[in-house]
C-alpha cells in the first residue's frame, strides 16, 4: 500500500506511532548489532521457504534477496534508524526495492524472528565457550602430566591437611570443568531448537515449512507448540546457569593460585601478572583476581535474567527484549575469563622445593599414621585419639610412642613397625601410599590423567561435530540462496 492508497485513519495511527520522547526507550539497536548476521541469515532461510511453498514468487525472492545481500556488504552501521535490527534490515530492504520488499515478512512476526536469531547467534557463543573450557583441561592436564610426582599441602579450611600431588590437585579442576563442558553441551542441544514459522504466538494460515527453515538454519529440530516457541527464555537461563556454575568453578582455581602464589609455592608468567605503580618489589595476580570476580558478575546476571523473566505472562512480552542482554555479558565475560585462566595456569611454575617443605608442614601426615595403626586392628578412632594426643607434643615418633603408650596402653612398636610409621610421616610416601581411584599416588594420578585426556579428546571432536553441522547448513543456505541469483 502507498501512501497516497492510504485512508485518513491509517495516516494517523501510523504517525501516532512513528515518533515520540520513547522511541529511544524503546530501541535495542544498541544491542542487536550482535544479532545482524543472525538476522540476515533468518530473512534468506524465510525466503527461500517462502518461494518454495509458493507463497512468493521465484523473481519476488530473488529481488528480496538480492537487497538483503545489498544490507549486508553496506553494514549493520548503514541500518536506518529502527526499534530493533529486524525493523530496520526490512526497512533497508524496501528502501532498495519496494513494496516487493514488504513480503519479506509474509507468514512471520518479529516475535518468532528475534527468538529465531537469538538462538542461532547463541549457539556460536556456546560452541566458544565450549572451546575455552577444552583449552583450560588441556592446560590442567598437560602441567598435571609434568608433576604426577610433585607433592604438594592440601588443605581443609585453608589449614594443612594432608600431603597430595600437584597431579591430584590440577586434575581435580579438569574433572569440574569438564561437568561443566557437558552442562554446556547439554544447554546447547535445547539452544538449538527453531522457533521460526511460530509467527505471533498463535502460528500462520499460510503453509510454511518449519522444517524446512530449520534445516536451512542448521537447527535440530522445531520448537512445535507456536506460543512457547516465541514466549520461552529458558534456554537462556539454562545457558547462564551452565556459564555461572564455570565461572565459579575457575574463580576457585583462580583464588588457590593466588593463595599458592602469596605463599611461595607457584609462580605466574608475568604475562598474567602485574607490578605496583609504586612498590616496584610487587608481583600481583591481577589477571586471576579479575577471573575470580567473574563468578559474581556471572551470577548477577542469572539473577537478572531470571528476575527479568519471573512472572512474565504467555506470549511475547517486551519486558523479553531485557533479558538477552544479560546472556550476551555473561557468555562474553565467562568465555573470557576462562581463556585466561587456562593460559595463566598452563604458564605457571610450580616451586618443587617449596612445595615439598610446605607439604609436611602442621603434621599433614597424622592421618597416615592412624591409617596405619588401623590397618593393624587398632579401632580408628582410638588411633585417631592418640595420634591427636601425640600432635600435641611434636607429632615425631617419640611423640607418637609416647601417646601410644597413654591411650593404648602399649608401645608403638607393639603395633606397627618403625620403619613403616617413619614412611607414614614422609609427606612423598604417605601421598604415594594413597593410591586408590582417584586418589593423589603417581600411578592413580597418570590413570586418572589417561581417562581425562581421552574425555577431552571426546570432546574436542563432538565440538568439531557441532561446528561442522553449522557450516554445512551455512553452505546449503548460501547455495538456496544462490539459485535466486
Amino acid at each position: 500500500m502507498t501512501e497516497e492508497s492510504e485512508s485518513a485513519s491509517d495516516v494517523v495511527r501510523r504517525e501516532r506511532f512513528s515518533g515520540g520522547p520513547a522511541r529511544g526507550f524503546l530501541s535495542s539497536m544498541d544491542a542487536d548489532a550482535r544479532i545482524f548476521a543472525a538476522d540476515l541469515a533468518v530473512d534468506r532461510a524465510h525466503v527461500v521457504m517462502l518461494a518454495e511453498q509458493g507463497i512468493v514468487t521465484d523473481d519476488e525472492a530473488a529481488t528480496i534477496l538480492a537487497a538483503l545481500e545489498s544490507v549486508e556488504d553496506a553494514g549493520f552501521d548503514a541500518l536506518p534508524d529502527g526499534e530493533d535490527v529486524h525493523a530496520a534490515i526490512e526497512t533497508a530492504v524496501i528502501e532498495r526495492v519496494g513494496d516487493v520488499g514488504g513480503k519479506m515478512h509474509t507468514a512471520r512476526s518479529r516475535n518468532d524472528e528475534v527468538a529465531t536469531c537469538i538462538r542461532y547467534r547463541l549457539r556460536e557463543d556456546v560452541l566458544d565457550a565450549v572451546e575455552t573450557t577444552l583449552g583450560l583441561r588441556e592446560a590442567l592436564a598437560e602441567t598435571a602430566s609434568d608433576h604426577t610426582e610433585t607433592v604438594m599441602p592440601g588443605y581443609t579450611h585453608l589449614q594443612p591437611a594432608q600431603p597430595t600431588t600437584v597431579g591430584h590437585y590440577l586434575l581435580s579442576y579438569e574433572q569440574a570443568v569438564a561437568r561443566d563442558t557437558e552442562r554446556l553441551f547439554d544447554a546447547y542441544e535445547r539452544v538449538n531448537r527453531s522457533p521460526l514459522g511460530s509467527a505471533a504466538f498463535a502460528g500462520t494460515p499460510f503453509d510454511v515449512d518449519r522444517e524446512r527453515t530449520a534445516e536451512l538454519l542448521g537447527f535440530e529440530s522445531v520448537l512445535d507448540n507456536s506460543m512457547d516457541a516465541v514466549s520461552t527464555r529458558d534456554f537462556l537461563v539454562e545457558v547462564v546457569a551452565a556459564l555461572s556454575n564455570l565461572a565459579t568453578t575457575v574463580s576457585g582455581l583462580a583464588e588457590d593460585l593466588i593463595i599458592f602464589s602469596n605463599k611461595g609455592l607457584v609462580e605466574l608468567s608475568d604475562d598474567y601478572a602485574s607490578t605496583s605503580s609504586i612498590m616496584p618489589q610487587k608481583k600481583n595476580p591481577d589477571t586471576l583476581e579479575l577471573v575470580r570476580a567473574t563468578a559474581g558478575d556471572a551470577s548477577a546476571g542469572l539473577n537478572g535474567l531470571l528476575t527479568t523473566l519471573k512472572g512474565l505472562p504467555r506470549a511475547y512480552n517486551r519486558d523479553l527484549q531485557k533479558a538477552t542482554p544479560h546472556a550476551w555479558d555473561t557468555v562474553d565475560e565467562v568465555t573470557e575469563a576462562v581463556a585466561v585462566a587456562a593460559g595463566a595456569a598452563a604458564t605457571a611454575t610450580w616451586d618443587e622445593a617449596a612445595l615439598a617443605d610446605a607439604a609436611g608442614e602442621g603434621f599433614s601426615t597424622a592421618t597416615g599414621v592412624a591409617d596405619l595403626l588401623a590397618m593393624q586392628g587398632v579401632p580408628f578412632r582410638k588411633a585417631h585419639e592418640m595420634v591427636a594426643e601425640a600432635a600435641e607434643e611434636g607429632a615425631d615418633y617419640s611423640a607418637l610412642d609416647s601417646a601410644a603408650e597413654s591411650v593404648l596402653g602399649d608401645s608403638l612398636d607393639a603395633y606397627v613397625e618403625r620403619a613403616a610409621v617413619e614412611a607414614a610421616l614422609d609427606p612423598e610416601k604417605s601421598a604415594a601410599s594413597r593410591d586408590s581411584v582417584g586418589g593423589p599416588a603417581p600411578e592413580s594420578v597418570s590413570e586418572t590423567l589417561s581417562v581425562a585426556e581421552a574425555a577431552i579428546a571426546a570432546d574436542a571432536d563432538a565440538l568439531g561435530d557441532e561446528r561442522a553441522a553449522l557450516d554445512s547448513a551455512a553452505e546449503q543456505l548460501q547455495t538456496e540462496v544462490s539459485r535466486f541469483a
